[in-house]
């Protein structure tokens, strides 16, 4: 079991460490000029500059540095929690994302929890029905909600419950009303990935050989379903909570610019067209980190779970 965990957490830091790595490489490495981009979301020309005023806002921004060094300093300093200035509000980059981490926090944890109970619920339902045409279409749902652009069900939410029936506020970060119409709209794609890997585990799982002998125990439906089935099925689906987490995550990006709210999603958008570079490195080791923690904890409770994991790296060893 030591082993086990020491692994996974080994792995965890490695793939949070090649994130950052990447990130950085893509930001400073491709054909581009990372002096100018910087530089230029700083509000700076450098066309215009002479070349002592040049050096002298390269220093103030550490580009004068050659590229593996800069590299060495950025990281050390984000493993102690700094990443820098922002280049384009000059603040730092922490207290931008501190400031805005508490809406995107209340989207994705509404939204989670939506898509928990709708994944749940339609993989659920589409096992328990008997009547085929039933079973069929709510087998289909998923698949409709995870094809339709996010960007165009936010729009539609907005027209339909904030323009038409004024049930909700259709921009803002004010109260649990702002927090409905984005949270719904993330909730679609992630409850129906879900929902895809829930109703494969139901089916397989009603046909094990214990489900049988449930039933022919005279257990009702209900009862084989929620006291038998329901655990084993669940099992394949926290695999992918670190995708949903991700999806959660990336779809901030969409929907609080849609809906304008000042969260972590519209201040990657800002970023990007600002093209402020170590608050777009921030963001996606951030996302990184929250993603690979999901899945970290996850692997660690995996086998509490599910015992015969551990027992068979044992038989393995």
């Amino acid at each position: 079991m030591t082993r086990y965990v020491l692994g996974r957490v080994a792995q965890a830091v490695g793939v949070l460490w090649a994130a950052y790595t990447v990130t950085f490489a893509v930001l400073y490495l491709l054909p581009s000029d990372p002096v100018a981009l910087q530089l230029g979301a700083a509000g700076i020309e450098t066309d215009k500059l002479s070349p002592s005023q040049l050096d002298a806002a390269m220093a103030r921004y550490d580009l004068d540095r050659p590229v593996l060094e800069q590299y060495l300093t950025h990281l050390w300093n984000a493993l102690h929690g700094d990443f820098g200035m922002s280049i384009s509000k000059q603040v730092p980059v922490t207290d931008l994302l501190v400031d805005r981490i508490g809406a995107t926090a209340a989207l994705s944890l509404l939204a989670g929890t939506l898509s928990l109970i709708g994944g749940f619920a339609l993989a659920y339902s589409a096992s328990y029905l008997r009547w085929r045409p039933a079973r069929l279409l709510l087998s289909r749902l998923p698949s409709v909600g995870a094809s339709f652009p996010q960007f165009f069900v936010g729009l539609l939410l907005i027209q339909v419950f904030a323009f038409n029936l004024a049930w909700f506020p259709a921009t803002g970060t004010d109260g649990f009303s702002s927090l409905v119409l984005p949270a719904v709209t993330i909730s679609l794609l992630t409850s129906s990935v879900l929902a895809q890997v829930l109703m494969r585990s139901f089916d397989e799982t009603l046909r094990q050989p214990y489900i049988v002998t449930a039933r022919a125990k005279g257990l009702s439906r209900a009862a084989v379903q929620w006291k038998h089935a329901f655990r084993n099925a669940a099992l394949p689906a926290m695999t992918i909570l670190g995708v949903v987490v991700g999806l959660t995550v990336t779809s901030a990006i969409v929907t609080e610019t849609v809906f304008s709210r000042n969260g972590i999603g519209k201040l990657a958008q800002e970023a990007v067209i600002a093209q402020d570079v170590p608050v777009v490195l921030a963001i996606v080791t951030f996302a990184a980190a929250l993603f690979v923690v999901v899945n970290l904890v996850v692997d660690l409770l995996y086998p509490l779970l599910d015992p015969r994991i551990v027992h068979v790296q044992k038989v393995s060893r």
